[in-house]
């Protein structure tokens, strides 16, 4: 399919590539060894990276930053059938964005969803990763979830006012402020999230930071609960956050631009 073309967004170009016949924006910015940022469920690069303060941090420690809208999200093809929005394809997206900047090797950080995708690439394509790191993403990691059917219910009514559950009014609230395609997300919603084979990411070589925020309801477990699946693993409890705010916390960053500058 014919991609778009170019825009600004926050003093970066968004580019375009096609992932086996869709099209995906990323940005790409700053000089050094590669970060692939992959953002969670029902947001985007822009406001994921690029104005919460990861940006200016990481390039400041003269790394790359690169970032992709995931399909349904962003600026990316929106699609509307669930089965399209299986972590294991959204992972492939990811490394063919790799592919197409020619990069053999990058440190990776996925946060919620974007971790599900980032362990996936990891397990899939290890070779691929100098380093992990997995935010907001508890044991729900490695059993899996079932579709959201409740929460892909809310994204779809008419008004925030009819949402039925308290989850679905949280996301949907959110879905509203980052003004994405409620019937894209639904459909992203409506999909199952495969679980992630622990052994496998047990027998990864590579630096991993795990990190979760000491209020997070929804990951599925405490962090010392996720750390014990992983004992090879280093681990940082982002202070007084919630999920929604974890993400962006500037106590975060700054553990990832340690872990980063500290890998071998």
């Amino acid at each position: 399919m014919a991609l778009a073309s170019n825009a600004r967004v926050a003093g970066s170009t968004i580019r375009y590539f096609d992932s086996d016949g869709i099209a995906l924006a990323f940005v790409d910015v700053g000089a050094g060894d590669p970060v692939l940022l992959i953002h969670g469920f029902g947001t985007n690069a822009q406001l994921s990276w690029l104005e919460s303060g990861w940006a200016e941090r990481l390039v400041a420690e003269r790394r790359r930053l690169i970032a992709l809208d995931n399909r349904g999200h962003g600026e990316s093809q929106k699609l509307y059938e669930p089965r399209s929005y299986t972590m294991a394809s959204i992972s492939e997206d990811a490394r063919r964005l790799l592919d197409h900047l020619d990069i053999e090797r990058a440190d990776v950080l996925g946060y919620s969803m974007g971790a599900r995708v980032a362990a996936l690439l990891a397990v899939n394509h290890p070779s691929r990763l100098r380093s992990l790191v997995l935010g907001g993403m508890g044991m729900n990691l490695f059993s899996g979830l079932p579709p959201a059917v409740g929460v892909a219910k809310d994204l779809d009514a008419e008004s925030l006012d009819l949402a039925e559950s308290e989850r679905g009014r949280m996301f949907r609230a959110f879905v509203e402020r980052t003004k994405g395609d409620r019937k894209a997300l639904a459909a992203c919603m409506r999909c199952a999230r495969e679980p992630v084979d622990v052994e496998a990411l047990r027998r990864l070589t590579i630096p991993l930071l795990v990190a979760i925020g000491d209020r997070d309801t929804v990951v599925g477990s405490p962090l010392a609960e996720t750390a014990a699946q992983l004992p090879r693993a280093q681990t940082f409890s982002i202070p007084g956050r919630s999920h929604m705010g974890a993400a962006i916390d500037p106590a975060f960053i700054e553990r990832v631009a340690q872990f980063l500058a500290s890998r071998p």
